[in-house]
């Protein structure tokens, strides 16, 4: 039997009463579901994961590893040490790809938990966070997470949605909607950039730095002032990797403490983002969801699109105003596959308008009668409802 997922959604033929009622109800279903279905390998040999998003994307600079010239390889570390590293890292997970996807054991005496990237990246860390004697599985790409997840490969998985300084992913908030997993926490990780480089390397001997180019950008000011050359790379953790096999004494990589520990670097410094207050937001996301609760603070993760007209925007907000409930997040999205909504009925000269998706998170839990009639007033208006999640709001940093 393939795995089918049950989506979480709110239709206009639900009463008021009802509508908290049937989002508990689908829950229940889903995870009875869930719990008696099998994964049909032979269907999933032919997957091959699409790799048009990643959680890292950004612009990469044009100059590339070829472009540090001989004077970087000149200085390496010696040969013995070499593999002695080698070996060291053969025992180091490898990211999940497509030829991955096959049947999971049986064993799940720990949590295993996907992350996009190499060992050490910043996603890996906020997993160990949320789940500190976790089993972390990396991927190659983002969507890799979520058809790990669906396939039952892994337990959770752990998706980068916003930074404090970059803004929202917004290829994430897509693949949000394009699958059916649901949102069961989130982990906020505040961002520590060091400066790693080989064992012995002066910080002053630094003259190519690799990193993401996030990071690179993020620690502008930093770099410039030790007028080091920036090289982009696919993560921060690979960027660390490729030094440390490489042996490149000129060269340092921008990444995380775990990375330095993993790869065996040296820490040259220590927070040297330009924004003291770097915060990055992440995403758990599993199978079935949680049962809200009222007992403490919930947040609950909802898209929806609008009908066409005047004041539509306004009335769907005020939803949440006239029930006291607060607002915290809200995204907006053009549509994909229809991006473009054409008004009036006059055949010359028609406006066309952008038909947006709307993300939004809000202070309340699904077990609070106030968000159900919230969201029974806003289907009024809305011409797609669905809740992404309902979960615990994070209280720690």
């Amino acid at each position: 039997m393939a795995l089918k997922a049950v989506p979480i959604c709110v239709y206009t033929n639900h009463t008021h009463s009802q509508l908290g009622l049937s989002y508990i109800v689908q829950y229940n279903k889903m995870i009875h579901l869930l719990s008696n279905c099998r994964v049909n390998l032979a269907k999933w040999e032919r997957f091959a994961v699409n790799s048009r998003f990643g959680v890292e994307d950004g612009r990469c600079m044009s100059l590339n590893l070829s472009d540090l010239g001989s004077g970087l390889t000149d200085e390496r570390i010696d040969e013995s040490r070499i593999k002695e590293f080698h070996k060291d890292l053969q025992s180091l997970p490898k990211p999940l790809s497509a030829k991955d996807l096959v049947a999971p054991s049986n064993d799940r005496a720990k949590v295993q938990v996907a992350y996009q990237g190499s060992p050490g990246a910043y996603s890996e860390v906020a997993a160990l966070k949320a789940y500190p004697l976790c089993k972390t599985v990396p991927c190659d790409q983002i969507e890799s997470i979520f058809k790990a997840v669906e396939l039952w490969l892994v337990d959770k998985g752990v998706l980068l949605i916003e930074n404090s300084v970059g803004g929202s992913i917004h290829q994430n908030y897509d693949l949000l909607l394009h699958h059916r997993l649901h949102i069961v926490g989130e982990i906020e990780l505040v961002v520590n950039h060091c400066l790693l480089g080989l064992p012995g390397v002066r910080k002053e001997e630094v003259t190519h730095v690799l990193s993401h180019p996030q990071a690179l950008e993020q620690c502008e000011i930093a770099l410039n002032k030790l007028g080091i050359v920036r090289v982009s790379t696919k993560d921060t953790a690979r960027a660390a990797q490729i030094v440390a096999l490489e042996g490149m004494r000129e060269t340092g990589a921008i990444a995380s403490l775990r990375a330095a520990e993993i790869y065996r670097l040296d820490v040259l410094a220590q927070n040297i983002q330009d924004d003291a207050d770097n915060i990055s937001r992440f995403l758990i996301l599993a199978r079935e969801p949680v049962i809200p609760r009222t007992d403490k603070p919930h947040k609950t993760s909802i898209v929806f699109t609008l009908e066409e007209g005047p004041k539509v925007l306004f009335k769907a907000l005020a939803v949440f105003a006239l029930r006291d409930i607060n607002l915290l997040k809200i995204e907006s999205r053009p549509q994909i596959k229809r991006p473009l909504r054409v008004v009036g009925s006059s055949n010359n000269g028609r406006p066309m308008y952008f038909d947006y998706l709307f993300y939004v998170d809000f202070e309340a839990s699904m077990a609070d009668p106030r968000a159900q009639y919230a969201l029974s007033h806003l289907q009024k208006f809305a011409t797609f409802l669905r809740v992404i999640g309902c979960y615990p709001i994070n209280t720690t940093l």
